[in-house]
């Protein structure tokens, strides 16, 4: 019997938490909450939830913020709902990943329409979610941050991370050195391409067989890199 849907409240107030996990139970959702940012990033890795709703203004941190770092590694359909109106929250959380965008006071049946959309886009997606991504001898788990070789973990600094894990949640895809270095950095590196060239060799020195000769950082020149899964 397939199950129904599991929605992630992430929000600290109480009584908006109740009141929609009340609501979404009775639409036949299963829903787990987080008051926090930090707990909501812990129940995102490790309970796959179909669809996230977020709220901006959390205690521990911002919310686009968490926005960013779930989209670091995955591509659960993540709606923002929150009081922050102003267009500038609006178009700062669509940059950064989040998939629609909703202001209280809402209409309980908008929020299940746009709810029933984020489901119907995640399935056109789903090839591209997914938390362990595997490429020879290399299994990267996005989800809890650990990269593994031959089964022997691999320590990363947190930006040499960063970079891998953006380019391996991207796999087989052509990303430009700005788009890189825009995600891992911040637009003030969009042209700081040498910058890039050094992490890359040293990502190189971890995860590749031989550095020199790369089978999964593969330079696409003038244009960026793939992260090849030798499939």
């Amino acid at each position: 019997m397939e199950k129904d849907p599991l929605i992630l409240l992430i929000d600290d107030e109480p009584q908006i938490l109740r009141a929609l996990k009340t609501i979404l139970t009775g639409n036949h959702f299963r829903v787990i909450t987080a008051p926090t940012g930090e707990q909501g990033l812990a129940l995102a890795a490790t309970q796959s939830p179909d669809v996230i709703i977020l709220d901006l203004t959390l205690p521990d941190m911002d919310g686009i913020r968490v926005c960013e770092e779930i989209r670091e590694w995955s591509r659960t359909p993540i709606i923002v709902l929150t009081v922050r109106d102003g267009e500038r929250d609006k178009v700062s959380a669509l940059d950064k990943g989040a998939d629609d965008y909703l202001t209280k006071p809402f209409g309980i049946e908008e929020l299940l329409a746009r709810i029933r959309v984020a489901l119907r886009h995640a399935e056109q997606t789903v090839g591209n979610r997914q938390n362990i991504i595997k490429a020879g001898p290399i299994t990267i788990d996005l989800a809890k941050r650990i990269v593994l070789r031959y089964d022997e973990e691999i320590r990363l600094t947190a930006t040499e991370f960063k970079l891998l894990a953006y380019l391996a949640a991207h796999a087989d895809r052509v990303l430009t050195h700005q788009a890189i270095l825009t995600h891992v950095w911040g637009n003030e590196y969009f042209d700081r391409v040498e910058y890039l060239r050094v992490y890359i060799g040293q990502l190189r020195r971890k995860i590749e067989g031989n550095p020199d000769e790369p089978r999964l950082l593969i330079t696409e020149s003038g244009i960026g890199y793939r992260f090849h899964t030798m499939e």
